[in-house]
């Protein structure tokens, strides 16, 4: 076994302390990484509180996160001590299913293997996650960070960016396209600079007027004003595509009456059930569908997109010490747009 430390539930309060963690010897096609930043994502949170069984177990929350190649098993070809990586929330996943066959690895028919709370497909160990110096991963699992991408600003990447980067493709996004994003947060910030990046004339929809300017900043065209009924009014059938970022249950109803004829709502934020008027999806004849996460082939094409394009987080940089304190601001929304935690401090 290795040992590296890390920040660990204390299975009781959800408070994270500094702990040593086992991580296991490198396999035939295994990278060991030293992680440098890991992005701080509102997952952590639910696990955290018990929302995905986390409360109680053994937990290192994280799986958004860049660093360095340390180590390589004796399979491994495509990677050397000294490489940049970066790694996301899926670590494995069966490889034989039509989904995985497809690149979709993170709809794996046998369920993919997650950066932490998974379970280990080989040894049947609970993986461990990225609030931690050390990961170990298959190497098809890791990404180069390609150059020119800030590595503390581009973890957030590899679980929000592609997040929105997936749907943002699939339905067809680019020049001529007409999209919403709403929500300004850690996903709609980056739906936001990633729409206008592929040509499409984007808008924010927000409950705060507040955020224009920042909308502005990050190459929106305009801000719709969710609590203002002649606004939304004057949106009505407007956008081909809202890409729905919003965290707390919602009604949908509003979003998809902005929705234009056959376009499509794409709801991203929140995951727990939804009630829809079937009114809403008839007149227009509008679609509504979801994402989670993305596949290795998406994930890869979203990184070399975002060095091209210029593209990462708005992060705020903490050491990994104040990780407990960035939790509670994101509980709190005090944040723009992602918490990052640099882990140098665990050495």
């Amino acid at each position: 076994m290795r040992s590296t430390t890390g920040w660990q539930a204390d299975g009781t309060t959800g408070t994270l302390r500094r702990a040593p963690i086992e991580r296991r010897d490198l396999r035939a096609d295994d990278l060991a990484v030293r992680i440098d930043y890991c992005g701080v994502c509102h997952t952590d949170l639910h696990a955290l509180d018990g929302d995905d069984g986390g409360a109680g177990n053994l937990l290192v929350p994280g799986h958004e996160f860049t660093g360095v190649v340390t180590a390589t098993g004796p399979d491994v070809s495509g990677f050397a001590v000294g490489d940049l990586v970066a790694v996301g929330n899926i670590v494995d996943s069966c490889g034989r299913c039509a989904m995985c066959r497809a690149g979709q690895q993170n709809f794996c028919h046998d369920f993919p293997t997650l950066t932490y709370g998974g379970t280990d497909r080989h040894d049947g160990s609970p993986t461990l996650g990225g609030y931690s110096r050390e990961y170990v991963v298959r190497d098809r699992c890791a990404h180069r960070l390609p150059a020119g991408l800030d590595p503390a600003a581009a973890a957030p990447l590899l679980c929000a960016g592609v997040t929105v980067w997936e749907p943002l493709r699939a339905l067809g996004v680019g020049p001529g396209s007409r999209v919403a994003v709403a929500g300004l947060g850690g996903l709609g910030h980056l739906a936001v600079k990633m729409a206008v990046a592929l040509g499409a004339t984007t808008s924010v929809v927000s409950r705060s007027p507040d955020k224009a300017e920042d909308a502005r900043r990050l190459g929106a065209h305009d801000l719709v004003v969710s609590g203002d009924p002649e606004q939304l009014a004057a949106a009505r059938d407007r956008f081909d595509v809202v890409i729905d970022t919003i965290s707390a249950p919602h009604d949908l109803g509003p979003y998809l009456r902005l929705v234009a004829m056959d376009g499509t709502l794409s709801q991203l934020g929140y995951l727990g059930p939804v009630t829809v008027e079937t009114m809403d999806l008839l007149v227009g004849r509008k679609k509504l569908s979801s994402a989670g996460s993305g596949g290795l082939p998406a994930t890869a094409a979203m990184l070399d997109f975002c060095a091209a394009h210029g593209i990462t987080a708005d992060i705020e940089l903490l050491p990994s010490s104040r990780v407990n304190e960035a939790l509670e601001r994101l509980r709190r929304n005090d944040v723009r747009y992602r918490f990052v935690i640099d882990l140098a401090d665990l050495d």
